[in-house]
C-alpha cells in the first residue's frame, strides 16, 4: 500500500508491505516490492518475527534499495502493515521523496549503561536539516529499566524535539531480541543495541499516545522503589499487596509464564499530569517481596491497578491515530508509523487485534500505516517523561 503527495514539482511518498511467506528471502522480496514499488526510499523500517531475521531477508530488500537508503528495524512480537497483522512474517514501511532527511547512530553493548547509550544514539540529531524534526528510537527489549534510555536521549534533544519509538521483541519468549541497521551495501543484525533515527521533514509530523485503560480500586503510594523495582506499596511488601488485590496467593508465582499472563491483565497506572502511564509487571521476587517493571516507578508516586475492556482498547487505536493526525495542523497525512504494545495483543486476542487494525483503517481513510508490536513504547511530546507500556504510539507524516 502506498500514498503519494505532490506540491508543485515536489513529490513525497509513504509505502507499506507485508508478507507471511515462510521463506525469509521470498517474504522480504514480496514486502519490499509492495512498499518500495521501484522507488528510492529515504528510510526503510523492517519489522519481522524471530526466524525471519536472517541475511537472506535483507539481501532481498537490499536488491531493491537505493544507494542512500537507510535500513533499520528489529524483531517483534507481531507486525502490521497493509492493513494486515501477523505473528510470523515481515512488515516493511518506507518513505521518501522531496524534503526528507534521515541520520542514524548506533549505541552498542548498552546493558549497564542505558542512560549513556540513549544519549549516544540521540547524537544523530546533530546538524539535522528540516523544518520539522523527530527522534525515533529502536532498542533491545530485554535491557531492563528502559526509561534510562529515554532519559539519556532527552538529555541530548531537550523538550523541543518529539521522541517516538519502541523496543524489540521475540514473540514474548524473553530470550533474545535483534536490531537491524544498514543500507544497500549491507545490514548488520545485532542485539543489546539502541538505534537512534533522526528524521528531518519539510512537512509536519504528529505524535499520538493512547492506552484505553482506566483506574480500578483505591490508589496506592509507592513507599519504596528502585528504578523499575517496586519494594513497598503503602508501607507493605509490594508483592503481598499486589497478590492480595488480585485475590491469589504465592502459588501464582510457581509458573512464571502464568504469572506474567495474570500481570498483563492487571497492569499498574502511574499518575501523570496528562493521565496515567501504564507499567506492566514482569516478575515478582519471593525473597524480597518486590515487583519488577521494565520502566521506572518513582518512590512517592501514586499508582492504581488498571482495568479495561475490548471496546476501550480498540478505541485507543482511534485516539492515538486521531491525535497524530490532528497534530499535523490540517496538512493531509502521507502515512503513519505505529508502535503497539505486545501486551495489548495478549489482552485483545487475535480477533480484537483485527478489530483494532480495522479502527486504524477507518480513522486513516486510505492513508497507509505500518509498524510492530513492541516490548515497551517511547513517546514524548512535552516534558522529560516518555517511557510507556501497554500503550499505542503513532507518528503521522505529512
Amino acid at each position: 500500500m502506498s500514498h503519494v503527495s505532490s506540491t508543485g514539482t515536489a513529490t513525497r511518498w509513504f509505502g507499506t508491505g507485508h508478507s507471511t511467506l515462510t521463506d525469509p528471502a521470498a517474504a522480504g522480496a514480496e514486502a519490499a516490492g509492495t512498499a518500495l514499488a521501484g522507488r528510492d526510499a529515504a528510510v526503510v523500517f523492517v519489522f519481522c518475527s524471530v526466524g525471519y531475521h536472517v541475511p537472506e531477508l535483507f539481501d532481498a530488500l537490499r536488491a531493491q534499495a537505493g544507494a542512500d537508503t537507510v535500513i533499520v528495524g528489529c524483531t517483534t512480537s507481531g507486525q502490521l502493515a497493509d492493513g494486515r497483522v501477523s505473528r510470523a512474517g515481515v512488515a516493511i514501511t518506507a518513505w521518501g521523496g522531496a524534503g526528507f532527511t534521515v541520520r542514524t547512530k548506533i549505541a552498542r553493548a548498552v546493558t549497564g549503561r542505558l542512560r549513556e547509550a540513549g544519549a549516544e544514539a540521540a547524537a544523530c540529531l546533530a546538524g539535522l536539516d528540516g523544518e520539522h524534526k523527530a527522534l525515533l528510537m529502536i532498542g533491545d527489549g530485554l535491557t531492563g529499566t528502559q526509561h534510562e534510555i529515554v532519559r539519556g536521549a532527552f538529555s541530548v534533544v531537550g523538550a523541543a524535539i518529539p521522541l517516538v519509538g519502541g523496543y524489540a521483541g521475540d514473540d514474548l519468549t524473553y530470550v533474545r531480541t535483534y536490531q537491524f541497521h544498514g543500507g544497500r551495501d549491507g545490514v548488520e543484525i545485532m542485539s543489546d543495541a539502541v538505534i537512534g533515527i533522526a528524521i528531518g521533514s519539510d512537512g509536519p509530523m504528529g505524535v499520538g499516545i493512547a492506552h484505553g485503560w482506566r483506574k480500578e480500586g483505591d490508589a496506592l503510594v509507592v513507599t519504596s522503589s528502585n528504578g523499575g523495582r517496586i519494594l513497598e506499596l503503602d508501607g507493605e511488601p509490594a508483592l503481598d499487596v499486589f497478590l492480595r488485590r488480585l485475590g491469589v496467593d504465592d502459588s501464582a508465582l510457581d509458573d512464571i509464564t502464568a504469572f506474567r499472563d495474570l500481570a498483563f491483565h492487571h497492569p499498574l497506572g502511574l499518575s501523570r499530569r496528562s493521565g496515567e502511564d501504564i507499567r506492566v509487571i514482569h516478575d515478582g521476587d519471593r525473597s524480597d517481596r518486590s515487583l519488577f517493571c521494565l520502566a521506572d516507578v518513582p518512590q512517592g508516586a501514586l499508582i492504581w491497578l488498571m482495568e479495561t475492556d475490548q471496546e476501550s482498547l480498540i478505541n485507543g487505536a482511534a485516539d492515538a491515530s486521531g491525535q497524530a493526525l490532528d497534530a499535523l495542523g490540517g496538512a493531509p497525512a502521507l502515512g503513519m508509523l505505529v508502535f503497539d504494545c505486545a501486551g495489548r495483543w495478549i489482552k485483545l486476542g487475535p480477533a480484537g487485534v483485527e478489530q483494532e487494525n480495522a479502527e486504524f483503517g477507518k480513522r486513516l481513510d486510505g492513508v497507509p500505516y505500518g509498524g510492530f508490536y513492541s516490548t515497551g513504547e517511547i513517546a514524548r511530546v512535552r516534558g522529560a517523561l516518555g517511557m510507556h507500556h501497554f500503550t499505542l504510539v503513532t507518528l503521522a507524516l505529512a
